[in-house]
């Protein structure tokens, strides 16, 4: 493939931007399956909260960081580490933005979960990025 290239000791290298975009794409699968959940329990008068949500999209969006932390060498920790810290920055200032831009929201918690969607690929790239540079040097 094009996207992929010999790094001459036999292994194939991605490019660091693929599992973000596999994650943002395994987000939107997550998210069409809590809206399955809300169709199905709306006849019945029930309707997902947003942590549902949250967490049916994080579990099904997991998966390229997973697999990006098993591969990666000794230095993953920190990187794992940096990565959280990138997800629950990014998702505290898209909260914070969006419950200030939108204060009529019935949900607050609408700003949280948009802030996790959104922080959720950073935390994946930030990991892919310190782990590449890991194993460059």
């Amino acid at each position: 493939m094009a996207d992929e290239k010999d790094s001459g000791s036999g292994s194939i290298r991605r490019r660091s931007w693929d599992p973000v975009v596999s994650t943002v794409a395994l987000e939107l699968f997550g998210l069409a399956v809590s809206g399955l959940v809300a169709l199905v329990g709306w006849p019945f008068g029930w309707l997902p909260d947003t942590s549902f949500v949250g967490i049916v999209t994080g579990v099904i969006a997991i998966g390229p960081a997973a697999e990006l932390y098993s591969r990666a060498g000794p230095p993953r920790r920190l990187a794992a580490v940096a990565a959280l810290l990138a997800l629950v920055a990014v998702r505290l200032f898209v909260a914070a933005a969006l419950n200030w831009a939108f204060p009529a929201l019935a949900d607050p918690g609408v700003g949280v979960l948009v802030g996790y969607l959104v922080g959720l690929p950073t935390g994946v790239a930030v990991l892919a990025w310190l782990l590449a540079r890991a194993n460059v040097a």
